[in-house]
């Protein structure tokens, strides 16, 4: 997948509507901190174009009805929240609400060295944040057959830890969890959610084994603490494609995946985009 050099590549790239979206196609409308919300944007001869601040937004559906679908940070704050739309000519402000939720919170105790990092993993923390930071920037044009956006669990298991979980470590606050923990033994075959392209693949301090997924338009996924990886950068992913396997690298006390989906540069629930 090609990176866009605009947004008005998207316009013939053809999407279900929203009525498909409620039948259960799309990811849930959740309007609060990490969610998902679904904007109509109405009838329109070609795709308008969506931006949330400077960041496009995935724009869905076809001349009858467009939706524009955002995902919201988990640092956004509960009230009036706004996306730029341009329709031709024509430009205007879209309004929606966000509501508040409470996430878990979790204070533990444990050994200082396993919160505070001796600076040389530190200084590795730091490139390695460098470089995803340019992963997760990704705005690529969806291939045709893209299909629904609802995704399959990308390994059977236990939810050993939820998306939004806060913890705080001997008093020190940690940013909130930012994916899915999905528990599964060491070798676990774990499958592409969803079309893909492989954009990659890498071992870091925190995450270990990990590879990323471009979907297209502003939506990849992320797969952490890998045993194992089948694929290379470049690679195209069919739904249901085994690409690596469940591991304990990086900073974990046990085997699991940690799964996160992104939109429009902000991680997301991925638990929106499964069936319910």
């Amino acid at each position: 997948m090609q990176a866009l050099a605009g947004m008005g590549a998207l316009a013939a790239l053809p999407f279900p509507t929203l009525a498909a979206a409620d039948n259960g196609l799309w990811p849930q409308d959740s309007r609060v901190p990490g969610g998902v919300a679904r904007l109509s944007l109405g009838p329109a001869p070609q795709r308008p174009q969506v931006r949330s601040g400077d960041v496009p937004v995935l724009v869905l559906g076809d001349m009858i009805e467009w939706t524009a679908v955002v995902g919201i940070p988990l640092s956004t704050k509960p009230g009036s929240h706004t996306v730029q739309v341009q329709d031709g000519a024509r430009e205007r402000t879209l309004r929606y609400q966000v509501q508040d939720k409470k996430y878990t919170e979790q204070r533990l105790k444990v050994s200082p060295k396993t919160v505070d990092l001796a600076p040389d993993d530190l200084a590795r923390h730091e490139r390695e944040r460098a470089h995803q930071q340019t992963i997760m920037e990704r705005f690529s044009a969806p291939p045709p057959d893209l299909g629904p956006l609802r995704m399959q669990q990308p390994v059977p298991g236990r939810r050993s830890s939820s998306f939004g979980l806060r913890r705080i470590f001997n008093g020190q606050a940690r940013n909130p969890h930012s994916g899915m923990d999905i528990a599964a033994a060491t070798g676990t075959p774990i499958v592409a959610p969803l079309l893909g392209t492989v954009v990659d693949v890498g071992d870091y301090f925190f995450n270990g084994g990990t590879v990323w997924l471009d979907h297209g338009a502003g939506l990849l996924s992320m797969y952490c603490h890998l045993s194992r990886t089948d694929c290379k950068v470049g690679d195209v992913l069919r739904t249901g494609d085994r690409f690596c396997q469940v591991g304990a690298t990086g900073r974990v006390t046990g085997p699991h995946l940690h799964w996160g989906v992104m939109l429009n540069r902000t991680m997301v629930d991925p638990a929106l985009f499964l069936a319910a």
